[in-house]
């Protein structure tokens, strides 16, 4: 594993410890984690399954598998979702989707998507499509850390653009 993504990899690990001390679970309201480090950018978001779905529980309906795996499919599709400043050229290097085990009463859907810009000091914005696909969903809280420092802001449908 090369420097970069291990130092990448550090920060959100220690971002994630710390949101687990505090974890809330708040229906219509995700968390993203966004780490700039060279020219990667990787996003971890965390929505609650009742936003992407409208349930929180494990399918049982042919109705609710079809709407589970509607919902894994769109946030697969890391392009669809993440418009990254366009003159930083970058491209989605991964996508990955975490579906719940439905072991408690609340149930979320992780996803961490991986970008690589030709260009990173060119970036300074990040916008999403999340509000317009989960229409459940009415903010992100956001943290932010990269070569400008870190930050923390609050998407919203009117507000999708984090910007630094």
């Amino acid at each position: 594993m090369n420097r970069t993504l291990s130092r990448t990899a550090l920060l959100l690990a220690v971002w994630s410890a710390t949101a687990l001390a505090h974890e809330r679970h708040v229906h219509g309201e995700g968390k993203l984690n966004v780490a700039i480090d060279g020219g990667v950018v990787t996003l971890e978001l965390e929505l609650p399954l009742d936003v992407t779905v409208g349930f929180e529980h494990a399918p049982q309906s042919d109705k609710k598998k079809a709407a589970l795996a509607a919902a894994a499919e769109t946030l697969g599709n890391a392009a669809a979702l993440w418009a990254l400043t366009p003159a930083a050229g970058c491209r989605v290097e991964s996508a990955r989707v975490g579906l719940p085990e439905f072991k408690g009463e609340h149930a979320d859907v992780d996803a961490r998507y991986v970008f690589r810009c030709r260009h990173p000091a060119a970036l300074t914005a990040v916008e999403t499509t999340l509000f317009k696909a989960f229409g459940r969903l009415h903010r992100i809280e956001v943290q932010r850390i990269g070569p400008t420092g870190q930050g923390a802001a609050r998407l919203t449908p009117t507000n999708p653009i984090l910007r630094w």
